[in-house]
Formats: structure tokens, sequence, C-alpha cells
């Protein structure tokens, strides 16, 4: 145990996984550089991780992609098998990486940091603060929602966008989700449960940086009954269509004529994210004749409060929180329900009945 202020904090015992000797020992720099974390141990591939999960007990793990005789992906599906474990995935910057380390996160990963040049990064001291924060978000993370036993879909490393059915751009009604920690696993249950015909469009941010949205979008695309692609600047809002702004990018909703349509620009970050989901928000609150539906979802910190309030202020809005018990990260909707923000709370599986009977009562 630590003091931090007037209180008492467990040390958070870390196992670093990589197959490269020199990664292991910068990771483990990095984390021990903490005074609330203790690197107990380093294994080289999965096989080893398993044996130590075991004799050394962490309480988290920092666990490579790629790796000899049995590889992260692997390794984290019998991780999660009978006793789950926070996960930190780290990766690397590649199409291929971006696609296995969504696999992860289905698979019950906490979070992931991605590499900053290559698998053997020697500036990764660039990203020792991100490492060293997501390492102690994933000691407090929720994993009674884990996937585990689910059979996980491979995709292809590449798949265009291509329209799978004709979508009205004169849109009434409006969908916007925001999300981060936990986000991709959650936004997988929200969005493949939508049915093709849904009225609307679905506007998202998520927080992910630039490299992974693209592959986030066609995966979901891929899994999903409606369209799915990664938002681009100019984009005519479709009913039945989600748009995911890109990593780096603040994506605002503007007007075209009589349609709706998608703004990007790369200003200044909010509450240390681009893309924000209070700019996202914010945008749409200029259109108080749009009847729209805000949905909070896992994540860390209270990004999208603000814009709720926003929404809330102007024209219709019904507004719904993921609950406490399925969140992996608390954090944002819990801002939002504390500032009494919020319509409805609901767990992370029946969020799309939710939305579905919300916006059928729309005129």
């Amino acid at each position: 145990m630590k003091e931090r202020g007037d209180h008492m904090v467990e040390q958070i015992n870390v196992l670093v996984v990589d197959d490269s000797a020199f990664m292991r020992k910068v990771i483990s720099d990095m984390l021990n550089k903490d005074p609330y974390i203790h690197v107990v141990g380093t294994a080289r591939n999965g096989k080893e991780a398993l044996t130590k999960r075991v004799s050394l007990a962490p309480d988290v793990i920092t666990l490579d992609v790629e790796m000899p005789v049995m590889d992260g992906i692997s390794t984290l599906e019998q991780l999660m098998k009978h006793d789950p474990i926070p996960v930190v995935m780290i990766s690397s910057l590649t199409k291929e990486g971006a696609l296995q380390t969504l696999l992860a996160m289905e698979l019950g990963a906490v979070d992931f940091v991605a590499k900053t040049s290559g698998a053997i990064s020697l500036d990764l001291h660039v990203i020792e603060k991100e490492i060293v924060k997501k390492v102690k978000l994933a000691s407090q993370a929720n994993l009674m929602n884990n996937t585990s036993g689910r059979h996980i879909q491979q995709i292809p490393s590449y798949r265009p966008f291509v329209t799978k059915h004709s979508t009205s751009s004169s849109n009434k009604k409006m969908i916007a989700i925001g999300t981060s920690t936990g986000g991709p696993k959650a936004l997988k249950e929200v969005l493949t449960n939508l049915p093709k015909e849904i009225d609307a469009p679905i506007v998202i941010v998520q927080h992910m940086p630039s490299g992974f949205t693209q592959s986030l979008a066609q995966r979901l695309d891929t899994l999903s009954h409606i369209d799915v692609k990664e938002a681009a600047g100019g984009d005519i809002l479709r009913n039945g269509t989600a748009y995911i702004a890109p990593g780096g990018s603040h994506m605002e909703i503007m007007k075209t004529g009589q349609a709706y349509s998608i703004h990007l620009n790369k200003g200044d970050m909010r509450r240390g994210h681009r893309p924000s989901v209070d700019v996202l928000f914010e945008s749409l609150a200029k259109f108080p004749d749009l009847q729209k539906i805000a949905v909070i979802m896992t994540g860390m910190g209270s990004d999208g409060k603000a814009g709720l309030e926003k929404l809330k202020e102007n024209g219709l809005c019904f507004s719904i929180a993921e609950s406490v018990r399925t969140s992996v990260v608390y954090g944002m909707p819990k801002a939002a329900i504390e500032a009494q923000l919020v319509d409805e709370i609901s767990d992370l599986d029946k969020i799309s009945d939710h939305i579905m009977r919300h916006l059928n009562q729309f005129k």
C-alpha cells in the first residue's frame, strides 16, 4: 500500500509480455518509474505469460499483439476464459496491427497503446504517460461483461466501404453516440443490433488514435445490418448509416440544403480529446428542429456532458447512458447522470432496443 493524498492506494502489480527483450526492458522501466506501479515480471511469449500469470498473480498485463509461440490474441483468449484479468494491448500502427487490436478489444482487453514506430520502437518514451495512465485505468476496470467464449469473426485486412442499401438523406431524426475506453466492444453490441431500415443516421465519436478508426468502421460494417464507415468531410448523412469520427479530427454536423453533412477539423483538443464528444453534440444542438437521441457509453472522464447539456437546452433530445453494471469504465456515463442530463440508464445489451423504441416515438 502507498499513500496518495489523504488516502491509501494499493500498488498495481504488472506483468509485461513482449517478444523483444528491448521492449520488455523499456516498458518495464517506464512503469516502474511510477510509485504506484510495480512490474512483478516479464514474459517472452503468450505461453510463458500464461504460466507467469498463475505464479506472479499480476493485477494488470501489458500484452504485445505480435509474438512467436503464442500470439497476443490467442493468449488473450486463454487469459479471459475462466478468470478475466485487465489487459492493455501493445499494438503496432500497421493495418494488420489495428485489426488484431480491435479483435483484442472484442475479446475483453481493456485498452491499447500503439507502438510509435514498429515492433521495436526506439522512441516509445513519447507515449510513456499514455502507457502509465492506461495501466492504472485498467486496474480499476469492470470486466464483468467480458466476451470470453464468444466466436470472434476474422475479417480481411482491407474491405472497401460498399453501400448495402439505398437510404434517404432527408433527415428529421439523428442518433449521436459518444464513448471511449471499452467503446469498440460496446459499439459492436449496439450497432449490430440495429435494423438496416433504421429511420435515422448515426454519428459516433470513439476516442481512438488516427489509423484505428478506419479499421474499426470496416469491422463494424462487416458485422452490422446497417452501413458503417469512417466519416469523411462532406459526407451527406443518410438514414441507416453510421459515421465514425476519424482519429485525430473533430467531427461536426452542418446543414447542406435540406440535408445534413459531415465537417471535420483539427481544432484544439477538448478535455484532452480530438475527436471530442462535446464538439459533436454541440454541433447538433444548433439544429433544434432535428429530433435527437444522444447516447453516452463507457469511458473515462466527462467528455459528452457539456455537449449533452447544450442538446437538452435546444430542441427535442432523449438521452441514454450506459449503466455502471456494464460500463468497463463508468466515468463518462456517470458525469452525465450526476449532472441530471440523462433520461434513461441502460445496460449495454438493451441500448439498441431503447434507441429503437424512442426513435419510433418521434413524429
